[in-house]
């Protein structure tokens, strides 16, 4: 019995690492999406999304059973209620990263990003996909300084986030309110999806230490950094 139950908490870890692969290749693939305006990989990303949905309704399923039949305590019901944090999370990246897609499908066949801000919204894109996957290597190493690493690794994100307004409130935008508005909306999309990456690896710290990230002392330098900067 004991075996089975172990068996079933290392499953819904498995679980978490297949949702954090899934929603990192959706940024990536949805990123190409926008830029390219490519409109059969973002109905992919899209109709891809389900299979993450499924994915958190399985775990939470799981977890619950573990629940209401184990009643764990101490570590393991840390295990447990933190993976359904960390299912949430994931579940949301992957909603953003099918929002980016979605836009690809509105605006196509004309592309939502102008040529002056591709090159930013690819380096945010590929971003948000080097942060998933760090999230995923946290998730499977419990490697607590790894963890608390992805917060400053986070700040080239807020760096890109705040490039993209200065291009929106120059007075050279010449794009128009559409585009702008298309604009703020990725960037946003982009910037929440790295806070979720940073909020998974957060819950992985609680989860090893029983302490919350935020109140750890770590003398770590961001190793994901801005090209140029």
């Amino acid at each position: 019995m004991r075996d089975a139950y172990h068996e079933e908490l290392d499953s819904i870890g498995d679980g978490l690492v297949e949702m954090a692969r899934l929603v990192g290749s959706a940024i990536g693939r949805a990123t190409t999406a926008i830029l390219d305006s490519d409109l059969k990989l973002a109905e992919a990303v899209i109709e891809g999304d389900q299979r993450v949905d499924e994915l958190q309704h399985e775990l939470e399923a799981r977890a619950i059973t573990l629940l209401a039949r184990q009643q764990p305590v101490a570590t393991d019901l840390r295990i447990v209620v933190t993976s359904l944090r960390m299912s949430a999370d994931l579940e949301r990246s992957g909603d953003l990263a099918q929002h980016v897609a979605k836009l690809a499908r509105l605006r196509y066949p004309e592309r939502a990003v102008p040529h002056d801000l591709h090159a930013t919204i690819l380096e945010m894109g590929q971003l948000a996909q080097r942060l998933m996957a760090k999230a995923a290597e946290v998730i499977i190493t419990k490697d607590v300084d790894l963890a608390l690493q992805l917060e400053q690794d986070d700040d080239a994100m807020d760096l890109l986030h705040r490039t993209l307004f200065q291009h929106l409130m120059d007075d050279r935008w010449k794009h128009g309110i559409e585009t702008a508005v298309d604009v703020t909306l990725l960037g946003r999309y982009y910037e929440r999806y790295a806070d979720h990456a940073v909020a998974v690896a957060k819950r992985v710290v609680y989860l090893v230490t029983g302490e919350h990230a935020d109140n750890l002392q770590a003398d770590i330098q961001p190793t994901t950094q801005v090209e140029g900067a």
